[in-house]
């Protein structure tokens, strides 16, 4: 919808990203100290909760009546969101072990693609029929729905070993250290970072490049574009069948040279093209994350809450990175500039996972989270 709101509140569609970026940045922010207070208050009830309270700035978002106020609106929204999606990583990590955890994740992650294409399809479609609040109004219902089937449905934690609530914000920010000081846990951390920040800017910057001339989509025929999220919902379940044996550190190799690749398409000057090129890179992106996600799980030993709320302030914090820095290479080059950017960042990522992530199979040794920096 950023071309759509860029010409409600009479600004650029790059400015209109702030709604993006603000939202996470936000989830960044908020993360670490979900994290403590679901290792204190327990998985399921905490989840549900956090789907309740994010339905209130949603609809809230259909009200604005400038950006400033909508990305306050969206600012909030992202408060809420870490509640049930680092919750849910320390939830899965510990109800399903470490057998078959590449394929849990994958299925975590496959979740995520189906959500993330609905929601963009959804609102654009009916932005483009109704108007962008509206578009709010039926997403905060959906969101009300699905906190009922997941209040109806999730089962409660089992195996959740919660902190001592007596524990002090001094023990919280002593846990925080040993998670960064550990070796494994900050490579990780890092791949977390570029993987969401390559997503997110090729996404938002596609969008504008697409609105633009000669494309000239409109916000309907946007929100069409994500149907290509669906090619993640079909294969990332089915690489995460073989994630565990292939290895994380091969699989991040292999889908970050597969952005790449998608990445190069976009610059066809072809619809064609481009909506492949994007298929590529959103499948490769979610394997990149199930990748990612499960060398977190098979990393950490203790506090999983506190660890997912981290891996989340990186994740998103590239996030909202990506959602603005390459806006200053799209002033300076347009889309081109911003798919160099985009390269470099996955060439990055790749060096990362190949110079510090364990070698071999994932079901090998990997350093624990006792495992400190001297």
């Amino acid at each position: 919808m950023l071309n759509e709101l860029g010409a409600a509140f009479g600004v650029t569609p790059v400015r209109a990203s702030l709604t993006v970026g603000a939202t996470a940045f936000a989830v960044a922010l908020a993360a670490p100290f979900v994290g403590l207070a679901a290792d204190r208050r327990g998985r399921k009830g905490f989840i549900v909760a956090s789907l309740f309270v994010l339905i209130i700035p949603t609809l809230l978002a259909g009200t604005a009546d400038s950006l400033a106020a909508l990305t306050a609106w969206r600012f909030a929204q992202g408060l809420a969101i870490p509640g049930v999606i680092a919750v849910m990583m320390a939830y899965l990590g510990e109800e399903f072990g470490l057998g078959n955890l590449g394929a849990v994740m994958s299925a975590n992650v496959t979740g995520n693609v189906v959500g993330g294409f609905s929601g963009r399809f959804i609102g654009g479609w009916m932005s483009d029929n109704f108007g962008w609040k509206w578009a709010f109004a039926v997403l905060g219902g959906l969101t009300f729905i699905g906190a009922l089937l997941v209040w109806k449905w999730l089962p409660p934690s089992r195996h959740a070993r919660p902190i001592e609530r007596s524990a002090s914000l001094g023990a919280f920010f002593s846990v925080l250290r040993r998670h960064l000081a550990n070796r494994s846990l900050l490579a990780v951390f890092a791949v977390a970072f570029n993987v969401l920040f390559c997503l997110t800017g090729a996404f938002t910057y596609v969008i504008i490049h697409l609105g633009a001339p000669p494309f000239s989509l409109s916000a309907g025929a946007l929100g069409s574009i994500f149907v290509v999220y669906l090619a993640g919902a079909v294969t990332t379940p089915i690489f995460g069948q073989y994630l565990d044996r292939m290895g994380y550190r091969l699989a991040l190799a292999l889908s970050a040279s597969a952005v790449v690749a998608g990445l190069g398409l976009t610059l066809v000057p072809s619809l064609v093209a481009i909506g492949l090129g994007l298929g590529i890179i959103s499948s490769a992106t979610f394997v990149s994350q199930s990748a990612a996600t499960s060398a977190l799980n098979r990393t950490v030993t203790h506090q999983r809450s506190a660890a997912a709320g981290l891996y989340l302030f990186f994740y998103y914090g590239g996030g909202g990175a990506g959602a603005l820095l390459p806006g200053l290479a799209w002033q300076a080059g347009g889309w081109s500039a911003c798919v160099g950017l985009l390269v470099l960042v996955q060439i990055v990522t790749v060096t990362v996972a190949l110079v510090t992530w364990p070698r071999g199979r994932a079901g090998g040794k990997v350093a624990a989270a006792s495992e400190v920096l001297p």
